[in-house]
């Protein structure tokens, strides 16, 4: 007869087991994205200490490269327009996400039909939308011709070194806000409507009922929201690239798209490199920010 000590001990050395076997089925994908994954990741913040150029000598150059981004005046003007852009995209994506969010959390005919139609630009290519809204935003386009009618300039956004940041906004955002809704969708499904009920029984508004129950709830989804779109936003290049190419006067050039530039152009691929490191940097730095400010309740 088994004691019943034993059963414990027995359960697991099973469980343990059944992780081994588990571990042999995962193991080489695990291996494959660590290869394909990480360590590109390495030699990139290895390549950022070098020389290295395609068909010359590779040099140990240390903090050389990070004292050319210091005074390169082109970097600190593709930080600051990748910030901006930051800072206009990410806030307006989230709440066009959420406001989506609300109008198609409950059943009524054709709501399914609406939520396809909000997730469609996220499978769209970028390449393709960027196209799109190169035509739409060009002079005597959609959007300037609209423009002109309400009264304001109808000149070409994407030639103008002011309007070519909102521009490239509205078409990330564009692109983005299905994603969140997405997210926030399924957030909202585990709200109790019980706790909705009970407060409209009360006689609290769509306001109060939004901000104690409702936002409460989303608050993880909002932070991891918030994250992911902050990485988008600084790593944006595709529509940068079909769109403007960087122009008018680089009023559009980001970091991604001069990282590109200094790998794909100029094959300085040690720069480019310290390029990718900065990026990363401050990404974390960001994200970090927002964890303490954001996600410290949860």
């Amino acid at each position: 007869m088994v004691s019943v000590d034993t059963l414990p001990k027995a359960r697991q050395r099973y469980r343990w087991r059944e992780a081994r076997i588990a571990l042999l089925f995962v193991l080489p994908c695990l291996l494959l994205f660590i290869a394909f994954r990480f360590g590109p990741a390495v030699a990139g913040g290895v390549l950022s200490f070098t020389d290295y150029t395609i068909g010359a000598d590779t040099n140990w150059i240390g903090l050389e490269n990070l004292r050319r981004l210091n005074e390169d005046p082109l970097f600190w003007r593709a930080l600051r327009t990748t910030l901006t852009i930051a800072l206009l995209a990410v806030p307006l994506s989230i709440l066009m996400s959420l406001g989506m969010a609300l109008l198609v959390r409950r059943a009524f005919r054709g709501s399914k039909l609406f939520r396809s139609i909000f997730f469609l630009p996220v499978i769209t290519s970028l390449v393709l939308a960027g196209i799109v809204f190169t035509w739409i935003f060009s002079e005597g386009g959609p959007w300037t011709s609209v423009m002109g009618w309400l009264g304001f300039a109808d000149r070409a956004w994407l030639s103008d070194t002011t309007l070519v940041i909102p521009a490239i906004v509205i078409v990330a955002v564009w692109g983005r806000f299905g994603f969140g809704m997405l997210i926030l969708l399924a957030r909202l499904q585990d709200v109790p409507r019980e706790l909705e009920e009970a407060a409209l029984a009360d006689g609290a508004g769509a306001w109060q009922r939004f901000r104690y129950i409702i936002l409460p709830e989303l608050k993880p989804a909002l932070f991891f929201l918030a994250v992911i779109e902050t990485t988008f936003s600084f790593q944006i290049f595709d529509t940068v690239y079909v769109m403007t190419g960087g122009g008018p006067a680089n009023s559009s050039y980001v970091l991604v798209y001069q990282l590109y530039d200094q790998a794909f152009r100029y094959f300085d691929f040690g720069y480019a490199s310290a390029i990718g490191l900065a990026l990363f940097v401050m990404t974390f730095i960001v994200a970090m920010i927002q964890r303490l400010t954001l996600g410290r309740e949860r």
